[in-house]
Formats: C-alpha cells, structure tokens, sequence
C-alpha cells in the first residue's frame, strides 16, 4: 500500500489557492479555473477482494424508466447487528431489509417498501427508497432500530413534513423506528412509529444515511443519539437552502430519537446541539451548508474523527471531517473554491475571495476533480464520491489508519491517510490503489461487478473489516488482503 506523504499535492483550505492552480486563475476571481485539482496519484499496490455474497434480485415497483435504476439489486451498505450476535445486515433501496450470516447467506429480515404500503417510491431518483437501516446500540436490549425511505403519491397530500419543506414538495423522506419483539429473532416482528418525515424540492438529495457514533459510550452525551444527512433536494444550486438555518434540507441533523422535547413530541433536540435556543434556527441542526452528504463514518481509532462523503456539482468530490456547528459552504462553495451562481452556465468553480476567512466555511480534508468535456461543460460527468471508513481492522495491516472511499460509478477506489485529513491544513493526498481478485491477478471493479457502472458502496463489521458493493450484480466483496 501507499506510503502517503503529508502535504504533497496538495491544497490550503484558506485564501490562498496552491501552487498548482494556475497563476492567471489566482489573479482573475472572475475566471473559472480549468482543472481545479490534480489527478490522485496512481499506486501500483492495492486490495484483495475476496467475493463474501450475492444479494437476491430485485426490481422497483412500477419498473424504473431510467437505466441507472435497472440494477442486479440496489444493496447500498453493511453493518453488523451491536448484540455480538455477528449477524449482518444489508438493505436494498428497492425495498427489503436482509441478515447474513457470516457465511454470506441472506435471510430476509423485514420488507420496508411493503410496510410503507402503496406511496413508497423506489423507481425514480439515484438514492430513492429504502435508504439506509441504523440499530440502536442497545438494540440486543431494546429491539429498537430506525429505517429511512422515500414516499410520494398520496403521502404529498395526505401527509404533512415535520419540518419546513418547499412549496411544491416533490418526495417525503420518513425515518420510522422499529420494535422487535425479540432482537434474537431471524425475522421481525414488532411494532413501529414514524419519527420524522421531512420534505424536497426534488426525487434526489434527499435524507441518505441515518446513523450513531460508534465511539459513544453509555452515560456519554453523544450516545444514543441520530445523526441524519439531509440533502438539498437539488435546492441550493440556485437558491440558499443549505444556508438557511431555519430549514432542515442541505443539513446534518442530529436528534434523540427516544426524545420527546421537540415541537409535536416525536423525538428530542439534545441540548448539545450548536443552535439549541437560538431563536430563527432549528435546534436540530448539527452541520450545514451541503448538497448531498451521501455517506458519513467516524474513525474508531484516533481521534474519532467524523467524515462526510459528499458529492458535488460539477467540480469537486469532497471529503469533510465534520465538527458541531460547521458550515461546508455549499453554494457559496463547492470544495475548497468559490462557486457562483451567476456562472452556471460554466458550471466551474472560482478562486476563493481574499477576504475568504471572514465566511468561516469549512473546506475539505480530501478531495478530488472532475472535469466535464469542453463542448458540454456542464454535463453529467457520471462522477460521485463514496464515503467509506478508516480502516481499523485487523486482517490488512497495510491499510490500517487509511480512510477507504471510492468514485462510485466507476468504482475506482481511493486512499487516503487519516494523519493528513486534517481542517485547515493543505488537502491530504488521495491515491488510487489498484484491484486484485482472490488469486491475486490484477482486475478492477468493472470487471467483478460486470458492469461499466459499478454503483459501488461500502460496508463495515464490528471487527473494523471492510467489504466493498456493487449494485450492478448485487455481490459484496470483503477486503481481505493488500499486495
């Protein structure tokens, strides 16, 4: 595996651009910058995957018109059940909630899209569906865990947001708590209450992870609590949403789900929230200024650092540490540049101004480029970033301490040293680490999923092991080497 080089190639998240930008660029603010970033660097090390389980097909209902949905199955992270039981779990955007064994054989657990009944909405918008599962860390006592997905139908009238949505609401994001029986059992059964359903001005951005602190500890103030990625609903390329601290789109939010001080008495604001109190903004804000935080992970080493994989506009992919209170930019920013919504028609970033600091955003601690055709500059490149993790496993010595993340179209997988992903200091380097099969012969993602578009995510085990997912042929893959 790399050795990463602090510093190198690298970029100050203040008013000053690095040296690689181009000196015209620095001196004309009003001059979009061609090639804003340069190229992670290619190493000739990289990881083994070793093929761990295929997923079940399956299909959104009504079939989706638009291709990037015609997946194998939409499987989008893994996670390990907190009562050492060492089941897993994966969930399928189209729907269904699977277990797996620790011999990759999948059990379904708890169909969400049938629960949620004739107004779930799976087949239009990238990250439309069941979004993502987050199991209380009492869960083995409790039984209680949380789901998000999308409706739309008749819950756009029928039902109200909990929160200050646009006119012209297109989707719901709901986040449901869950009560099983009997944790210990292989299928749910239980009782469940909606906690949160927030409104969007669009079938994408909208919430995509839902999550706890793993580091947090009984008795300690951040245990217990849900931190949710609230995209803008593709509001803020032209607008301020993600600015706005009295709405909720373009956000983390952070809430106690077991609460009942907020307005209605469906879930707590903690108090240690950064604008509890403050009159005009809601109290369930954590971080802001974002267009779509897709993933979000805390390091279990270190120094807990939290992360945000966020994916940009046109330009840049982001990697953010994420502190209470912060303000990431967007659309005053995209990365560490300005972005000006009186140029969309360049759809290019912009040096940042020489009173930059007096905004106090928060730039980025990795990041990388994307750079669209000339003729069409402001065309979908395909390019995401994928947030992953730090790894802090055991069976890859090589890749302990590097934060695992990914373009997820292509499935190119990306390094970089957690040591060097510091706020305020120059951009750490991002490596592109090669792919080998369980043999050892060179492959890459395309060829393992079968597939030019991989859609690739990424999952965890209690363990700190790190597994690797492509909708494309719904098959995971664990880490299991590096050479």
């Amino acid at each position: 595996m790399p050795q990463l080089r602090r510093g190198r190639l690298a970029l100050c998240a203040g008013a000053l651009l690095m040296a690689l930008v181009a000196p015209e660029a620095l001196a004309q603010d009003d001059t979009p910058i061609p090639d804003p970033l340069p190229d992670p660097t290619v190493s000739q090390h990289g990881l083994v995957l070793e093929e761990f389980a295929t997923l079940p097909k399956s299909e959104s209902v009504p079939p989706p018109t638009d291709g990037r949905l015609k997946r194998w199955a939409r499987i989008n992270h893994l996670g390990e059940l907190p009562d050492r039981s060492r089941r897993l779990y994966v969930p399928d955007l189209n729907g269904m909630l699977y277990l797996l064994d620790r011999q990759g054989r999948s059990r379904e657990y708890l169909d969400v899209g049938a629960a949620a009944g004739s107004d779930f909405w799976s087949h239009q918008g990238l990250g439309s569906g069941f979004g993502f599962v987050a199991f209380h860390p009492a869960f083995a006592r409790n039984g209680i865990f949380y789901t998000v997905h999308t409706e739309a139908r008749a819950a756009l009238t029928d039902r109200t947001p909990d929160l200050p949505h646009p006119a012209g609401t297109r989707i719901h994001s709901v986040i449901t708590e869950w009560t099983a029986d009997d944790p210990r059992a292989a299928t749910f059964s239980g009782t469940r209450r909606e906690v949160m359903r927030l409104g969007f001005l669009n079938t994408y951005h909208t919430v995509q992870e839902i999550n706890f602190n793993p580091n947090a500890r009984p008795g300690e103030k951040d245990y217990g609590l849900l931190y949710i990625a609230a995209g803008d609903g593709a509001a803020g390329v032209g607008g301020t949403v993600p600015q706005d601290l009295t709405a909720p789109q373009g956000k983390i939010l952070r809430i106690d789900p077991l609460g009942r001080n907020a307005p209605g008495g469906k879930w707590g604001i903690p108090r240690s929230n950064p604008f509890v109190g403050q009159p005009g903004k809601l109290g369930e804000i954590f971080a802001y200024g974002l267009r779509d935080p897709h993933r979000f992970s805390w390091d279990t080493g270190g120094r807990h650092q939290m992360f945000i994989g966020h994916i940009g506009e046109h330009r840049i992919e982001s990697v953010y540490e994420a502190r209470a209170g912060d303000n990431f930019g967007w659309s005053n920013r995209e990365g560490p540049f300005a972005y000006r919504k009186d140029a969309n028609p360049t759809c290019g970033v912009f040096p940042l101004p020489a009173d930059d600091a007096r905004y106090g955003y928060t730039y980025p601690v990795a990041a990388f480029d994307h750079n669209p055709s000339p003729d069409k500059p402001c065309s979908d490149s395909g390019n995401a970033l994928i947030g992953g993790f730090v790894y802090r496993g055991g069976q890859v010595p090589e890749l302990y301490g590097k934060y695992l993340y990914s373009e997820g179209v292509s499935g190119r997988l990306f390094v970089s040293d957690v040591r060097d992903m510091r706020r305020g200091r120059p951009l750490a380097e991002t490596f592109q680490v090669q792919v080998f099969d369980a043999a050892g012969a060179p492959t890459s993602m395309r060829a393992l999923a079968g597939d030019s578009r991989v859609d690739l995510r990424f999952g965890i085990d209690r363990a700190g092991e790190l597994y690797v997912l492509s909708k494309a042929n719904g098959t995971i893959w664990k880490v299991s080497d590096a050479k």
